[in-house]
């Protein structure tokens, strides 16, 4: 089963991060990666960038508006997300274990994916 492992910390403490301190967490983090590849079950993980550069169309007003920033201020953003597929919640949470082992703070939302589209890039025109 397919899951999404949403990556929740508090982004201006990440992204103050000296370059030493955030290749030691990718380097913890690679650790818990690379064994999921090795076993299959890793699939496309991201980083977001700060919700400085985000947009958010909202689409409770007519005409939809369009407005700079992130849908809510909250304490923890969203940071990026890792899609692994596991056997069960009780595997994926054993992953969302590992790598908050791996990255101090911040907290992981287990999200089962109920529609999956494989990768459609390159499938026609106005592929990207």
């Amino acid at each position: 089963m397919l899951y999404a492992l949403l990556c929740y910390n508090d982004e201006k403490a990440v992204w103050s991060w000296t370059k030493e301190e955030n290749d030691a967490v990718m380097g913890r983090l690679a650790t818990v990666q690379d064994r999921l590849v090795k076993a299959g079950k890793m699939g496309p993980s991201l980083r977001l960038v700060p919700t400085t550069a985000a947009t958010t169309l909202r689409k409770d007003k007519e005409p939809p508006l369009v407005i700079d920033g992130p849908f809510a201020e909250t304490k923890e953003q969203l940071l990026g997300f890792y899609v692994i597929d596991v056997a069960n919640l009780d595997e994926a949470l054993e992953v969302a274990r590992e790598l908050a082992d791996a990255n101090p703070g911040g907290a992981y939302e287990i999200r089962p994916i109920a529609l999956y589209n494989p990768e459609r890039r390159g499938q026609g025109a106005g592929s990207i």
